[in-house]
């Protein structure tokens, strides 16, 4: 079972990201305030979870948590910053829009830049130890699969809707054979050979 909270009093934001990895389309982060006593008995890590029970859960989440945020970083973002500096990015603009003013931030993984000087504390797999990060994980995931589905209307030759953008046989064939798009990470290997 995780973990409700990371400390009895204060107003905690658990904060993830989506999409690291891939090789195409935004990073998105998410934030979310839960009630202090908050327990699920399936909420967990959404990467151990199937795209079915994400959905049912995103619906449970936005309705059960105090606030909840998602914010991007662009692919050209991505670029220009980095891809950890990006995810950073995502997850500041989460905070900043923000109604409740959270008294900790709970951030997935082992680094993070400090935020108009709210505390914060990083957790590694966090999204597998407290209910808010992974509540923020599986918001960010679900949101992010929608981006890339409706974005593979538009590219069909890389099937987004199936790889979301991670750097499958099929998509890296595909960018091969077709080329780059204005959605791929240009500085990511698996991409900028192929550039012109």
């Amino acid at each position: 079972m995780l973990l409700s909270s990371y400390t009895s009093n204060l107003v905690e934001c658990g904060l993830d990201e989506a999409g690291r990895g891939c090789l195409c389309g935004p990073v998105v982060a998410a934030g979310v305030v839960l009630p202090k006593n908050f327990t699920h008995k399936i909420l967990r890590d959404s990467k151990q979870l199937s795209a079915e029970q994400r959905e049912e859960l995103a619906i449970e989440i936005k309705e059960k948590a105090i606030e909840w945020t998602i914010s991007t970083a662009t692919p050209t973002e991505i670029d220009q910053f980095n891809i950890l500096n990006a995810s950073i990015l995502a997850m500041h603009r989460c905070v900043e829009k923000l109604q409740t003013q959270p008294e900790l931030l709970l951030v997935d993984g082992n680094r993070f830049h400090a935020y108009n000087f709210i505390p914060y504390q990083c957790v590694i797999k966090g999204d597998d130890k407290y209910f808010s990060i992974a509540a923020a994980s599986i918001l960010a995931k679900t949101h992010r699969d929608t981006l890339m589905k409706d974005l593979a209307k538009e590219f069909p030759e890389y099937c987004w809707e199936k790889n979301m953008g991670y750097p499958t046989i099929f998509h890296r064939k595909a960018i091969e054979n077709h080329g780059v798009t204005i959605w791929h990470r240009k500085t990511f290997k698996g991409v900028k050979e192929f550039l012109d």
